[in-house]
């Protein structure tokens, strides 16, 4: 059989129809919000070339890329100035997809954007559940007055989703008034993702969206970040549970958010993206 041409303009092993897919990969372009160093917006553009340095198999999950049909969409066209109106479009786009029955990963951006994608899950899903691993609480009412920020995207979510629903790993960075808050309407594992296979137990056959904030990292290993936090998590353990991720039996949409490359010349957070896309396409598509 011959080889298929590099398509440097998909991730690697997804270059289906939309019509034959059963998970939609997209690009969300946006960091208006951002609170410390922007860039976010850039990530699709390096991940989609680098995912070439990569095979479509995962030895973690014993999976291939060429075994699902995936489409990606490319990025989202979004208005420049206007978050709301942002916001508002990535839900519309959203809503298309999983109205087609279709599953999707998300790839920011910053983590705001996940606001619109959870939402739009969750009015089809209305007992869904969230896994939030990240660095950072994202529990604030609001950021400088602003509600719609990516310091405030996990507690927007919380408004529709309600106590019980929500579940924090890795957290280590926010102020004291989040992390009492949290006492009372989350579940909030700090420092580490140790009891993430308990909470997957727990969740086995409910509809669950996965949320993960690439500054769960140690900055050593992943300093492409606009937000870096000292403290984090090796990859290794990232991937311990993300195989754990893998034993749900109705994941049914997730994103990847907060690559900043331009922080990384060397290109290794990059790769660290790639390879964790990779593995949460393959873990929503099995």
């Amino acid at each position: 059989m011959q080889n298929k041409p590099l398509n440097l303009s998909t991730f690697i092993g997804c270059d289906n129809n939309y019509e034959e897919s059963d998970v939609v990969l997209f690009g969300i372009p946006f960091d208006g919000t951002t609170s410390f160093r922007p860039g976010t917006r850039f990530a699709m553009q390096a991940i989609r070339p680098d995912s070439y340095g990569l095979e479509s198999y995962s030895p973690y999950l014993d999976r291939d890329l060429e075994d699902i049909a995936i489409f990606d969409g490319g990025d989202l066209e979004l208005p420049l100035g206007n978050t709301q109106k942002t916001m508002d479009e990535i839900l519309d786009y959203t809503r298309s997809i999983v109205e087609d029955n279709k599953k999707f990963v998300m790839v920011g951006g910053e983590h705001l954007v996940s606001f619109p994608t959870i939402q739009a899950v969750f009015e089809k899903y209305p007992d869904l559940h969230v896994i939030h691993i990240d660095a950072h609480t994202d529990l604030r009412e609001d950021y400088m007055g602003e509600k719609l920020s990516h310091a405030s995207v996990i507690r927007r979510c919380h408004e529709f989703l309600g106590d019980g629903r929500i579940f924090q790993f890795g957290i280590r960075s926010g102020l004291k008034e989040e992390f009492e808050w949290s006492k009372e309407h989350t579940y909030m594992e700090r420092f580490s993702i140790d009891t993430l296979s308990e909470v997957v137990n727990d969740l086995k056959d409910l509809p669950v969206y996965v949320t993960i904030d690439l500054d769960v990292l140690d900055p050593g290993t992943f300093p492409g970040t606009g937000t870096p936090e000292p403290g984090g998590i090796t990859y290794k353990e990232l991937l311990n549970g993300m195989q754990q991720l893998s034993k749900l039996n109705n994941i049914v949409a997730a994103d990847v958010v907060e690559l900043s490359p331009q922080y990384d010349p060397s290109g290794a957070s990059t790769a660290v993206a790639c390879k964790t896309i990779r593995e949460m396409l393959l873990t929503v598509g099995k």
